[in-house]
């Protein structure tokens, strides 16, 4: 989060990291003491147009440096392992009539874990390949056989399979060509780009989609990240072209959408012999959308003098769940935060307006 949020007035960031700093000179500015890596340059109107925020120094207070345990307790939305996520019981606690099949989505092999919970979601890879092979009527028969090997196991597969098979139809309905890409966007042609683009569509389309869970992944580096330019300055050039394109496609419509980017923990402050970054705590995360602050970086900044540091790391001084708590309350209309985000009160952020 360091080199992507930059923090050029704090003069222990270019201590730090005498190889990987972002030079002051070439920071795309936002406030006066934070700044955006120059890779991250798509996204700078959004910030200055009151259309993207930031908020720096924050994470999951659990004190784990292990991928795992990270992400699944941040998926969970608690500070012990559970069974659900945190959008599962989102989606359970703010069931307003929405019957269709596709009110969540996880863009991959796997649905991810915020997702898990007793509503349906589906992983899924791409609108036109979400079919069973073969021809229309063998499919057909295909599911029908499938529905009734099914109806004989009695641990729920029934229900399973007849809420894949409203899936595939719903998703089937969708004439993707009938909802091509507005505004001149340009989307990056790969699967984060796909997926950008497809929710597009599923949103244009109107077919009940409330959640859309993408990854882009590759951020773990611990050797070669590179300053200004390398590894690091490649994934968040795909990042920033990605959310630039959505934005830009949907137009108007993004007054109606939230996008939250969030990742399980930042790198430590020090840069290490490979010049990489390793594990570290305090992160960032990303809010676009509509009622979003026009603040361009929410933090309550620790400084990353030594003395202010969390075991090396950037100390933690908002927890994630606060601005998730206040998405859900202020953008989605859900007042249960208490049942999402168990043993947790959120804190104001300022993040969204109601």
């Amino acid at each position: 989060g360091l080199n992507m949020i930059v923090p050029y007035g704090d003069a222990d960031y270019f201590t730090a990291r005498p190889e990987l700093a972002i030079p002051e000179t070439e920071v795309l500015d936002l406030d006066g003491f934070f700044g955006l890596h120059p890779a991250l340059g798509p996204l700078h109107p959004l910030f200055q147009g009151g259309q993207m925020t930031a908020v720096h120094a924050v994470g999951n207070p659990h004190p784990t440096r292990s991928h795992f345990d990270a992400m699944s307790l941040m998926e969970g939305g608690a500070q012990q392992m559970l069974d659900s996520g945190w959008l599962g019981r989102h989606l359970m606690t703010l069931n307003y009539g929405n019957e269709s099949p596709l009110r969540a989505i996880g863009w991959g092999h796997a649905l991810p874990h915020s997702l898990h919970g007793p509503v349906s979601a589906i992983a899924l890879q791409s609108i036109v390949d979400y079919h069973l092979d073969g021809r229309p009527e063998t499919a057909q028969a295909m599911m029908r056989a499938l529905n009734a090997l099914y109806a004989l196991d009695g641990n729920g597969l029934a229900d399973a399979a007849a809420a894949t098979q409203d899936a595939i139809n719903v998703v089937g309905s969708v004439d993707i060509d009938a909802y091509p890409v507005q505004n001149g966007a340009v989307y990056p042609e790969d699967e984060f780009g796909l997926a950008l683009q497809q929710t597009a569509v599923l949103i244009r389309a109107e077919v009940g989609l409330e959640v859309s869970c993408i990854d882009l992944g590759g951020w773990d580096t611990h050797d070669a990240q590179g300053g200004v330019e390398g590894l690091h300055a490649t994934l968040m050039d795909t990042l920033a072209a990605g959310l630039a394109a959505l934005h830009t496609d949907l137009g108007d419509l993004m007054e109606r959408v939230t996008v939250v980017v969030m990742s399980e923990f930042g790198r430590r402050v020090q840069e290490n012999a490979s010049r990489g970054t390793d594990h570290g705590h305090g992160n960032m995360m990303f809010v676009m959308g509509g009622a979003v602050s026009e603040v361009p970086v929410i933090a309550q900044w620790p400084t990353l003098a030594a003395e202010s540091l969390d075991r090396g790391d950037l100390a933690i001084t908002t927890d994630y769940r606060s601005v998730l708590g206040e998405v859900l309350a202020n953008r989605l209309g859900n007042p249960a935060l208490a049942e999402i985000f168990p043993d947790f009160t959120p804190s104001e952020v300022g993040v969204v307006r109601a």
